[in-house]
């Protein structure tokens, strides 16, 4: 593994050990050029993923791309960070499990929709707003009127 500050491709490890429930190694470098530490991470890629753009471009799948998004929305939430890591593992689980390698980044905005409504609503309704592309606040005010209204619906479908 190439040293990100010096360069040098001769770097080793000190430490590993698994994160994510086992689905991830973190590993732990040291550069004996310049002596610069860092932290690298393994994980399995089942397949390349391309994201199919609503203009019709396409590009490749970036799990980093999906991580910002999705800690930018659960900022200052109180959620541990392996519980994250472990959400967004899930989500790409579920892309590269889906059947097909070229995913509609609706899609993809869905699947992380679903995952965020179960693990945190404020962090849900802040992706929500992006993705759903909120101009004002009467957008936040239909859509959780819609939300609330679709769950009374689900609510009294489960009490009859």
């Amino acid at each position: 593994m190439r040293c990100p500050f010096c360069g040098n491709a001769d770097t080793q490890v000190r430490d590993s050990r698994p994160t994510e429930e086992h689905a991830a190694i973190r590993r732990r470098r040291y550069c004996p050029a310049c002596g610069g530490r860092f932290t690298t991470f393994e994980r399995v890629q089942l397949r390349d993923l391309v994201v199919i753009k609503n203009d019709g471009r396409r590009e490749d799948f970036d799990r980093d791309k999906l991580a910002r998004s999705i800690r930018l929305a659960m900022n200052r939430r109180h959620i541990e960070p392996e519980r994250l890591d472990q959400l967004i593992t899930g989500i790409v689980r579920r892309l590269e499990t889906g059947g097909d390698t070229d995913i509609p980044s609706n899609v993809i905005g869905d699947e992380v929709m679903r995952a965020l409504e179960r693990t945190d609503p404020v962090g849900y309704l802040r992706y929500a707003s992006v993705y759903k592309n909120f101009d004002s606040v009467q957008d936040f005010l239909d859509f959780v009127a819609t939300k609330h209204h679709a769950t009374q619906d689900t609510d009294t479908d489960d009490a009859a």
